[in-house]
């Protein structure tokens, strides 16, 4: 690749990553997560990132929208009608998203800094998943069928009750992914 190739990439990265709105908190917004997607509206839906903890359990959406990063944690536990996290890159806390049954990929997912909860969820992939800081939990994900771009798992990886479990071993599982702690499969 010429090296203005590589300068103009890097210049259209930065770019995009300066048209990213930061959102301190949710609480600027009544900690309502309506009231944010009515003001997101008002600007024209742009990328945007909260700089807090988001949780969003047990609510009705079905899409994060244009939400890219969460710099805390993210919670989505059992929203049954969350079909994508849709543009959603890193989250840097847990990302709970056990019981949300519509729930197919990750997405665009690339990194989550703390554990990572899929237990009882239909996903089918882990989209482009590379890292996940603590202990990552797929059980009963009956979906799913590969481990996709996952390189690195800080903690313990709970695949009991998956096609995966049952299609490789531990050693397997290990020269696929680093993981750190434990593999947990049913053989």
């Amino acid at each position: 690749m010429k090296i203005e190739n590589i300068i103009r990439r890097v210049l259209r990265e930065e770019q995009e990553e300066e048209k990213l709105l930061k959102i301190p908190s949710l609480k600027f917004f009544n900690n309502d997560w309506n009231i944010l997607q009515k003001f997101l509206e008002s600007q024209g839906n742009p990328r945007y990132s909260i700089g807090g903890y988001l949780n969003l359990s047990f609510s009705d959406i079905k899409s994060l929208g244009n939400l890219v990063r969460v710099e805390g944690y993210l919670d989505l536990e059992s929203c049954q009608n969350l079909e994508s996290l849709e543009n959603l890159e890193y989250v840097g806390g847990y990302l709970d998203l056990r019981g949300c049954k519509n729930l197919q990929s990750l997405g665009n997912l690339e990194r989550v800094g703390g554990w990572l909860d899929l237990i009882y969820t239909d996903i089918e992939t882990l989209g482009k998943l590379e890292y996940v800081g603590k202990s990552l939990n797929i059980q009963s994900c009956q979906n799913l069928e590969s481990l996709g771009n996952l390189k690195y798992v800080g903690g313990n990886l709970y695949l009991r009750d998956t096609p995966l479990s049952k299609k490789y071993t531990r050693e397997e599982i290990r020269n696929m992914v680093e993981v750190v702690g434990k593999i947990f499969i049913n053989k």
